[in-house]
């Protein structure tokens, strides 16, 4: 009997990323992730994801951290594995999308900092969004890797994913990630869509799925049964729940198959045993909710993604209506079907839950439009897979619709990096301190207060040193 080929199955580890985001807020600071690096660099993952996503703004805004410094600390340790980042294509790290010549700069100064492989994706998944950012990535020789935000629904076929695969190739892709944000994706789909993929692209596929809804292990298994060539999990002290499948478990899981991962246990375990006390510490403050550590399954029946859910019960909890829980869980799938029926990811998934909620508690619908659906309904954040409902068009935006766009969003925006250079230069000590501001203007200019604030103090106690105020 001829000898089995192996296909060893990749890694990518999640927990200075992702992980951590899901489950604690992203509060976990860089002095907290430094001490482990050496050892995590020893494992022989695909990648480790460190940066990107909400970690840029939380660093700045609850931590008091240069995110840029982050990076640069953790290339410096990560001597052998390639570094990844989340990045919302024409949004870059923000909520907006933003002019060319900053996406650019962004993508250029992330390569420069130590980045290896950008995760690139738009909410809507409207291509047009993403080609700037695969260029510019292209260009600074890092790998561009386009994520299909997945989702259900009637547009959503495997025609419409292998179609986007083919494109998402023509682009300049270096590679394609399922971006299964809510748990969506169930082990068989996975199969099909897997296999689907194979056929149409020559790119490697990944697959990133959280367990929200339970069944992203068996995802996971069945995916890479088909061909999936990487797959994201986390470290087991900050997986499960709203997070990735454990990094521990994939691994023994193909142990002694044709794709066996070839990661030693042993070394994952004294990782793990690093990460446990972070895990008891952010349980016993509050910090890490034990909420988000369970089984969900309403993800699978309102396709509401585990941040969405907490968000809708805060947002009713304020106006004293959390018995319209329910009535706003049935409302969000037919906010989306109104909306153009797009993925729920940031900024979407906020976008149609604020209208879900809203059009409970009037007790009318669409009596109140947010600013944000009138942006969506107006095309400013791209196109979406099915049209918008005429009705809810009409009345939202009245006249107001004859302004619509159907172009790429950021070909109306003028450059603005010159700009935004001239508006914050009191503040800039680095180039990358310019890209901050851009993104966060208020947080960051709070942060750079801070940072001021903090190196008048050290070269105060640097000159008392050196009048002999203190003993040397």
């Amino acid at each position: 009997m001829s000898e089995v080929q192996k296909k060893p199955l990749k890694i990518t580890e999640t927990i200075l990323r992702d992980a951590h985001q899901s489950l604690i807020a992203t509060r976990m600071t860089t002095e907290q992730m430094l001490p482990i690096v050496e050892q995590m660099d020893q494992i022989g993952f695909h990648a480790v994801e460190c940066w990107g996503g909400a970690t840029f703004d939380a660093s700045l805004r609850f931590l008091k951290e240069d995110p840029w410094d982050r990076l640069r600390r953790l290339r410096a340790g990560f001597k052998n594995t390639k570094l990844q980042m989340l990045f919302r294509g024409q949004n870059i790290l923000g909520y907006r999308p933003y002019a060319d010549d900053v996406v650019e700069y962004f993508v250029q100064k992330s390569i420069a900092n130590g980045i290896d492989i950008i995760r690139i994706f738009d909410c809507l998944n409207d291509l047009r969004n993403l080609q700037t950012a695969v260029t510019a990535c292209n260009k600074e020789k890092g790998h561009a890797q386009v994520a299909l935000s997945y989702t259900l629904g009637d547009a959503y076929t495997l025609e419409y994913w292998t179609d986007m695969a083919r494109k998402i190739e023509e682009m300049g892709a270096d590679s394609i990630c399922i971006k299964d944000m809510a748990g969506l994706l169930v082990p068989q789909e996975a199969d099909r869509l897997v296999r689907a993929l194979k056929e149409s692209t020559h790119l490697p596929i990944e697959l990133h799925t959280h367990y929200t809804s339970g069944v992203a292990s068996m995802t996971l298994m069945k995916a890479v049964e088909a061909g999936c060539d990487i797959v994201d999990t986390a470290m087991s002290p900050f997986a499960l729940g709203t997070s990735q499948p454990a990094t521990e478990v994939m691994v023994e899981a193909f142990k002694g198959t044709e794709y066996d991962t070839g990661l030693d246990q042993n070394k994952l375990a004294g990782i793990a045993d690093y990460f446990r006390p972070m895990r008891e510490q952010a349980l016993e403050s509050g910090l890490m909710n034990p909420k988000v550590l369970g089984v969900n399954i309403k993800t699978l029946l309102y396709q509401v993604p585990g941040g969405m859910l907490s968000n809708l019960i805060s947002q009713l909890k304020e106006q004293g209506k959390e018995d319209k829980y329910e009535e706003v869980l049935a409302e969000v799938p037919r906010v989306r079907k109104d909306l153009g029926e797009p993925p729920l990811v940031t900024p979407s998934s906020q976008i149609v839950g604020t209208q879900a909620v809203f059009n409970v508690l009037m007790g009318e619908r669409y009596k109140v439009a947010t600013k944000e659906t009138k942006d969506v309904l107006l095309g400013k954040y791209g196109q979406t897979v099915k049209p918008f409902n005429p009705e809810v068009v009409d009345k939202v935006l009245g006249e107001e619709k004859k302004n619509a766009i159907t172009c790429r969003p950021a070909d109306l925006l003028e450059p603005e990096l010159h700009k935004i250079e001239a508006e914050m230069k009191q503040w800039k000590q680095q180039d990358e301190d310019v890209l901050s501001y851009a993104l966060f203007p208020q947080v960051a200019t709070e942060f750079f207060k801070y940072r001021e604030a903090q190196q008048k103090k050290v070269d105060i106690t640097i000159a008392d040193t050196k009048n002999g105020a203190y003993p040397v």
